[in-house]
């Protein structure tokens, strides 16, 4: 029997997606390589929900940054060295985006698809009882250089504009929402905070909406390594061929590869990262922390606090580099010393994020074929609204 929909990718953006077909009452399998759900970038990323700071990555604070990170002293950015021509078109194109207008336009367009997300995930949590470690602490971005606070407070302000709750603080108004900084409020320059942000394990959602929507109907392959996408079929390396009607790519980076045979060239690169879970500190905050300058989230998940950042580009290993843990550790000590019990127990991990030149998802259909790749690090973020999308454009309804 044929299924109307396979989804290749079992992240919070492929179990998203096959949530939107199933609840639009279409036969679906669920495909991954791993063993089981969100084991791949979803599994511990950084954990935010950033429904009102979805920033592109390239910007005109990176361009700046830009001799630092190709002479690799920079410690919250590696550049890979391929001389591979989709590599270095996606670099120049990466590098356009960095202007000032287009990163405005390409980080107020991510929030348009960040407030749909916000508003699906309440829809999708009063049809699921699903236990994730969602709450909604709000989050708070720390600035220590003066000229970077303005700048982003001016960035606030325009948000505010276009109906997002933001606000610039000062030190003693951060400190004042989250005591936990009272310890570094000398170096604080300001902070940007917007209540309504809220945090959630990616991974237990991604096991937990799985294991409600099999009682609906969804039907998952795991161990299954797709190595080639037709219209109706996804040869797996086994040399089995899964049919359907419809098929839905949201296999990360993994997606070009599997797509290039059918003309479709994706622009996506991998941006690997790494984070550190880690039990709470004696000054642990109760708020999602970003730090601007290092690139670090601090995230509290339940009885754990996660720490994650550094962006790797076009490093396409999804291992632990122990150099690049020993770097997120030494940045977030000096970030904030007592948010976490540094010297216990901690979980390490990396992961791959599909990036675009301008941090933009890619939504498309091409006859019997989705694509709902390249989210970057904002994928838990972006994933319902790109979802629901996604199953539009396969029914029709789009």
């Amino acid at each position: 029997m044929t299924t109307d929909v396979l989804v290749l990718g079992a992240g919070v953006v492929g179990v998203a997606t096959a949530e939107a077909l199933v609840r639009r009452g279409l036969s679906v399998t669920l495909v991954d390589r791993a063993a089981g759900p969100g084991e791949g970038a979803s599994f511990a990323n950084g954990g935010q929900l950033s429904y009102s700071y979805t920033d592109a990555l390239s910007s005109p604070s990176l361009l700046k940054r830009l001799p630092g990170i190709l002479a690799a002293t920079d410690p919250a950015f590696r550049v890979a060295v391929r001389f591979d021509p989709d590599y270095l078109r996606w670099c120049l194109a990466f590098f356009r985006n960095g202007s000032a207008g287009r990163f405005a336009a390409n980080s107020l367009a991510g929030i348009a698809i960040a407030l749909r997300s916000h508003a699906l995930m309440e829809e999708l949590l009063a049809r699921h009882s699903i236990d994730f470690a969602h709450a909604v602490p709000g989050k708070l971005l720390l600035h220590e250089d003066a000229d970077g606070f303005r700048a982003a407070a001016a960035h606030a302000e325009a948000k505010r504009q276009a109906g997002i709750d933001v606000r610039a603080l000062s030190p003693d108004e951060a400190v004042g929402i989250e005591p936990a900084l009272d310890g570094i409020r000398a170096r604080l320059a300001g902070g940007i905070f917007a209540p309504g942000d809220a945090v959630g394990d990616p991974h237990l959602f991604c096991t937990a909406l799985v294991e409600r929507l099999r009682g609906e109907g969804l039907a998952t392959r795991f161990g299954a390594v797709a190595d080639g996408v037709a219209e109706g079929s996804v040869r797996l390396a086994s040399g089995e061929r899964l049919h359907a009607r419809h098929i839905v790519v949201a296999a990360g980076p993994q997606a070009a590869a599997l797509l290039r045979p059918l003309g479709w060239r994706l622009p996506i690169v991998p941006v690997r990262g790494h984070s550190l879970t880690l039990p709470p500190g004696p000054s642990a905050p109760r708020v999602s922390i970003t730090d601007v300058a290092r690139k670090l989230v601090f995230c509290r998940l339940g009885d754990r606090i996660r720490i994650a950042g550094l962006a790797d580009v076009g490093f396409t290993e999804a291992a632990v580099d122990p150099r690049r843990l020993h770097a997120l550790g030494e940045a977030a000590r000096a970030s904030l010393p007592d948010a976490a019990a540094y010297d216990g127990p901690s979980a390490a991990w990396a992961g791959l994020r599909p990036v675009t030149p301008d941090s933009l998802p890619i939504v498309q259909r091409r006859g019997a074929v989705t694509v709902n790749v390249g989210h970057g690090g904002l994928g838990w973020t972006y994933a319902l609204a790109t979802a629901e999308r996604a199953a539009a454009l396969v029914t029709g309804d789009a």
